[in-house]
């Protein structure tokens, strides 16, 4: 599981830097994506003609959290902070805006980190090949968008039960989509179907975000990073950073947590995932509703020796949430009981996920005591923008949206908030989760027990994480190759 990038196909990187040649593709870094002051400065200039969605290469460049939307260029982070007339505990949660990545997801990302170094380095050709990408969502989105922008086909698979606005945005950008069977928990039935695909279409990659470790890569320095830049700029002396919070979906987004645990031992992983199918919490199954998590498995990708807590939120709770951020009648109830309305403005920033990262934050905050001394992080994946169709059904199924419906709506789904369904972790919990594995990944998807157990060595994760410099190197030398300026 070396994840340092040595050619693999001479000719096939030769293919791919003719392709990007034509089609005027210059590649990021890493680096560049924490800090887009890096980026050469004959690119940022481009960027400002250009739309944050826009299929164009220029984009590659916005994978970033540092997208400033009035400019076109670039600012310290995008993010919110709760205060607790919200949230009702003194702890300072903070998350980190998505929708301001392309595609409106920070999914983007993580495909960006699956196909790259294998482009860059001749495992990918481009001109002979269809990138596939499996999700439940937002992944499949990012990866079709980045395909398109390193000149790549792709095929995007999602179960067939995700919103309208995902399937609508994918027949305009992916070569192919298909819908598998079922909801955000049937991530089997995506992984039967990447096997088919494996057996009658050989001119298909899979990049399957569960197992590809340029997704916890990415997110490890990326992510990771631009949470520790906002600490450190926002924290007063007396602070300090006490909880990471991530639903777990591919559990790419949660390693995160692995970098900030290098600089923050005492903090708290907390691992977030429906109620209706508490995989992590109790082993469980089930089917939900909170979009972009799948789940009756644990991702290949989990560094589960580093998660602290399991925290399980009702989907119902988020969806009734969603109304309660994005209705008037929601809206002028959280402002009438003193929630700024700055802060009430800007909740459509908060998607179905990203609801339930509050909530988690929330119940993390209380279980553990924290107060003011505590910043508490999480993501905020997406944005309601996202998922204007469930608001319509909801509407449809139950009637408008009314001021007493907020009201109980916020008493109960916020101001009820309470520690009910968490799970902690001791050694033996987590030895437990990574035993799991053994089941999808070994006796389902090809991998071998001397893999798994090589999982449980911290030291893999260290060199995992390391390979971050080796990628930046191979792309700068792919760049050069391609000899664009």
């Amino acid at each position: 599981m070396d994840m340092t990038l040595p050619i693999v196909d001479e000719t096939a990187v030769g293919k791919a830097a003719a392709r990007c040649r034509e089609q005027g593709i210059i590649i990021p870094t890493l680096a560049q994506m924490k800090d887009p002051s890096l980026i050469p400065p004959e690119i940022s200039a481009k960027l400002p003609a250009v739309g944050l969605w826009d299929i164009d290469p220029l984009n590659l460049f916005r994978i970033t959290w540092k997208n400033d939307h009035d400019t076109g260029l670039f600012n310290d982070g995008n993010w919110l902070e709760f205060p607790s007339i919200l949230t009702g505990t003194d702890a300072r949660i903070i998350g980190l805006v998505g929708h301001w990545f392309p595609t409106g997801a920070h999914k983007v990302g993580a495909a960006f980190g699956c196909l790259v170094p294998r482009l860059v380095t001749g495992a990918f050709d481009p001109t002979s090949q269809k990138a596939v990408w499996p999700s439940t969502g937002n992944y499949c989105r990012g990866g079709a968008f980045d395909s398109r922008l390193l000149g790549c086909e792709s095929v995007a698979i999602l179960p067939e039960e995700m919103s309208a606005e995902r399937f609508e945005w994918l027949k305009n950008v992916a070569s192919e989509v298909i819908a598998t069977p079922g909801c955000e928990s049937n991530v089997k039935e995506i992984y039967d179907k990447c096997w088919e695909i494996r057996a009658t279409r050989p001119e298909c990659v899979i990049f399957n975000q569960f197992d590809e470790f340029g997704n916890p890569i990415w997110h490890y320095h990326v992510t990771g990073s631009m949470i520790q830049e906002i600490f450190e700029r926002i924290a007063r002396p007396d602070q300090r950073l006490g909880a990471f919070v991530s639903s777990t979906g591919s559990a790419g987004t949660i390693a995160a947590g692995d970098f900030l645990k290098t600089r923050h031992r005492d903090m708290i992983i907390t691992a977030v995932e429906a109620l209706q199918c508490p995989t992590l919490f109790a082993c469980g199954f089930g089917g939900h509703r909170i979009e972009g998590i799948g789940d009756k498995h644990v991702p290949w990708v989990h560094n589960v020796r580093n998660t602290d807590m399991v925290s399980a939120i009702d989907d119902n709770q988020c969806l009734d949430l969603l109304r309660l951020f994005n209705e008037d009648a929601g809206k002028e109830r959280l402002v009438d009981s003193g929630v700024p309305e700055a802060l009430v403005n800007d909740l459509h920033l908060l998607g179905i996920s990203s609801i339930c990262n509050l909530v988690a934050a929330i119940q993390t905050a209380r279980y553990y005591d924290m107060d003011g001394r505590d910043v508490i992080f999480m993501p905020l994946t997406d944005s309601s923008a996202m998922y204007s169709s469930r608001l319509t059904e909801m509407t449809a199924e139950r009637g408008a949206y009314d001021r007493d419906t907020a009201i109980a709506d916020q008493a109960r789904w916020l101001d009820g908030i309470t520690p009910d369904y968490v799970r902690e972790l001791s050694y033996l919990d987590r030895r437990t989760l990574h035993n799991f594995k053994y089941f999808t990944w070994v006796e389902q998807q090809g991998r071998t027990v001397e893999e798994l157990r090589r999982l449980w060595d911290r030291d893999f994760w260290t060199e995992t994480f390391a390979a971050a410099e080796s990628w930046d190197r191979c792309i700068e030398e792919f760049n050069a190759r391609v000899g664009l300026k």
